[in-house]
């Protein structure tokens, strides 16, 4: 019959062996997720060993409030709660077409999907947030992604492109948006846009 002794260093030895096998699977497991998370690779693999290049686009955007089919309506109205003249807290969501000329009958090369907002108190700001998404020739099903200040009654603003998908991948630049027409009735505008986009 086994000492006492004997079964205390049985029990230290299997524990022993159950603590080590925790900390190796745990330091495993450990270093395994760090490596998924986060790791170096070849910018070639994704395509990053070509010249970066920049390009320029220029486009008209159709936003559109009236009529039976607008392209841009107001999801969240103006805070009743203040007596704001710059329409402060107001929220349109769009989906408008961008065309070659400044004509809403001239050739489609995309849409301008997001929403805008006013986000001063003190002037006509908007925060602009939209996806430039290209359906003409290459750019087919490519995308520029623009966020910024949109000052509406300057005449020229330039707003950031923080992002794009497809050729546009790694975009970085800047675009300018000019006001061609707008109808302060029912606020429907046309604002051509000249966008400067490096990307590989």
């Amino acid at each position: 019959m086994p000492t006492q002794h004997f079964l205390n260093l049985l029990f230290f030895i299997l524990l022993s062996c159950n603590t080590l096998t925790s900390i190796s699977s745990s330091s495993s497991s450990e270093k395994e997720d760090t490596f998924d998370f986060v790791r170096p690779i070849n910018p070639k693999l994704l395509g990053l060993n070509k010249k970066e290049k920049l390009s320029h686009l220029r486009f008209y955007w159709h936003d559109i409030l009236s009529g039976k089919k607008p392209t841009s309506i107001k999801i969240i109205p103006p805070s009743l709660k203040l007596n704001t003249t710059t329409s402060f807290g107001l929220v349109n969501m769009f989906d408008d077409p961008l065309t070659l000329g400044p004509q809403l009958s001239s050739k489609l090369v995309g849409k301008a999907q997001g929403f805008y907002a006013s986000a001063s108190q003190d002037d006509f700001g908007l925060l602009m947030a939209m996806n430039l998404a290209f359906i003409e020739g290459k750019y087919n099903g490519s995308s520029i992604t623009i966020m910024g200040r949109d000052l509406i009654f300057d005449k020229v603003r330039e707003m950031p492109i923080v992002g794009g998908s497809g050729i546009f991948r790694f975009a970085r630049g800047y675009a300018l948006a000019t006001t061609k027409w707008f109808d302060p009735k029912s606020y429907d505008a046309i604002v051509e846009y000249d966008v400067y986009v490096f990307h590989y």
